[in-house]
């Protein structure tokens, strides 16, 4: 793949495009959040999601291009999110990602979402490179991945409820905190003491690498309950909850590691931009003698440039979809193909 692709995301409540070329990087890439359109509801209205998908994306691919500067007929080829996430959102995508490259008579793949999050350590660090353990973390999702070539990927550990991110959203909504929770959690945490509230590191008192985080969201029910309910008292639960959600993450990643014979970690999903974890694991690597790697910011919560960038090397591999609208709700990564064959 000589040419430029197209990166389309809208797998949930974000608009993400971009333009990735192999030869020369990242060329452009745009997002558009819905956080304002789903407020007033407290999480994700579906149906709104997909409509204002179909609002957004094509101005947002006509912006992307002229960042690029770049013509629709430089293209080389088309990614866009084919699963797993919101059916109706994956179909805004997958359709103009599709009708794309019919009309521009160029081949076009449908990208996994979480391959994307995976990926996305490498699009800026060209030097690392399998094999590694991937830790996914974000609001679907919380997944130890044993990873021994791109596509060639084993579930270490997984979450049997909540996912991480989930986890901090609904522990932040039940301490009254407004929509989304999470990261106005996670800065509540900030100006929380260490300590002075201290919650079960959930699963890390046996064996295995799965993850369990209903039962911390309920310790920290019972606490707010209990407390009177101060600011400092919030914030002070906040960081307990933090620190335990972080311990927890770090202990299963150490195991992890240690399963696979691997000393090299990567960590993507909106969670792998939490600054208590990325000191915590960076800490880690240090004292193991190994190494952690994690998108910038911007690049751990959903974007167009990852998907952009996993399907430049699934394209540049020889692979393509069907000339079809197909997406996947639920997709289970461990079923990819390799990039390679074996």
């Amino acid at each position: 793949m000589s040419k430029p692709v197209l990166g389309i995301e809208t797998s949930c409540d974000e608009t993400g495009v971009a333009v990735y070329d192999l030869a020369t990087g990242l060329r452009a890439h745009a997002l558009y959040s819905q956080i304002a359109l789903h407020a007033e509801y407290g999480g994700v209205v579906p149906e709104l999601a997909s409509r204002d998908h179909v609002r957004k994306l094509l101005p947002l691919i006509r912006q992307t291009l002229d960042e690029a500067g770049l013509s629709i007929a430089d293209l080389g080829g088309v990614a866009y999110t084919a699963g797993p996430g919101l059916i109706g959102a994956l179909l805004v995508g997958a359709g103009v990602g599709r009708a794309l490259a019919w009309a521009l008579d160029v081949p076009a793949i449908g990208v996994h979402h979480m391959e994307g999050h995976l990926l996305a350590p490498l699009m800026e660090d060209p030097d690392l490179k399998p094999p590694f353990v991937a830790l996914l973390v974000s609001g679907g999702h919380t997944q130890l991945i044993a990873v021994r070539a791109i596509g060639d990927y084993e579930l270490l550990g997984e979450t049997l409820d909540d996912a991480a991110g989930e986890a901090f959203d609904k522990t932040a909504k039940l301490m009254g905190l407004l929509y989304p929770g999470g990261p106005q959690l996670a800065r509540l945490a900030e100006q929380g003491r260490p300590g002075v509230f201290k919650f079960a590191r959930p699963m890390t008192d046996r064996p295995g690498l799965d993850f369990s985080f209903s039962g911390l969201k309920t310790q920290v029910l019972l606490a707010w309950q209990k407390s009177d309910k101060s600011d400092t008292t919030r914030a002070d639960i906040a960081r307990g909850f933090e620190d335990a959600v972080v311990d927890t993450l770090a202990i299963k990643c150490a195991r992890a590691l240690d399963a696979a014979g691997c000393d090299t970690l990567i960590v993507a999903g909106g969670v792998g931009a939490n600054s208590r974890l990325r000191s915590k694991l960076h800490e880690q690597a240090q004292q193991r003698r190994g190494r952690v790697s994690f998108p910038r910011p911007a690049f751990c919560t959903d974007n167009g440039a990852m998907i952009a960038y996993a399907g430049a090397l699934r394209l540049a591999a020889g692979q393509q979809a069907e000339p079809s609208v197909d997406v996947r709700p639920r997709w289970d990564m461990a079923g990819l193909a390799p990039l390679t064959p074996r």
